[in-house]
């Protein structure tokens, strides 16, 4: 995952940066997180999945999870279309797909063009945003992989 302490040791350095969009906003993982990109299937629902959970697929015999960005950030979200994009990631030992509109690019940022997104006393920016930066007029707000999944706190009634 992505350590934004690291900018301290190495000023230098840089990060490849996939970024997306999700009900019309853009946003960002780290590309060492990403497994692949693939185009968008039906998943199976499971009983008493939380809302942001859209299902399972098989995925070459493995079982995944995917994840609707867009309700997990609370945009406004549209049932999927074949041009809708999952992208695989790895959030520690697991891998998740999340269901996102379209990907952009890949960008190779300076870890110091990275800010820490303000607190605004917000879950999404507390929790699920690490960061923001500026790249070609467009700000990007990069998600902290490890909290894209609900907590169990979340799931309780």
């Amino acid at each position: 995952m992505l350590d934004l302490a690291a900018q301290a040791q190495n000023p230098d350095a840089s990060v490849e940066l996939i970024s997306f969009q999700v009900g019309g906003q853009d946003f960002c993982v780290d590309a060492m997180s990403v497994k692949e990109i693939r185009g968008w299937t039906p998943a199976t629902l499971l009983p008493d999945s939380p809302p942001c959970v859209r299902g399972v697929i098989n995925l070459r015999g493995a079982v995944l999870p995917i994840v609707d960005l867009a309700a997990r950030l609370a945009l406004p979200d549209a049932e999927p279309t074949s041009r809708h994009v999952v992208i695989v990631v790895w959030i520690g030992s697991r891998l998740v797909g999340l269901l996102v509109d379209a990907v952009h690019d890949i960008s190779t940022v300076p870890r110091d063009d990275l800010r820490p997104a303000p607190s605004l006393r917000s879950e999404v920016l507390d929790w699920l945003i690490t960061a923001v930066f500026t790249i070609n007029g467009r700000t990007l707000a990069l998600l902290a992989l490890d909290q894209i999944l609900p907590s169990l706190d979340e799931l309780a009634p």
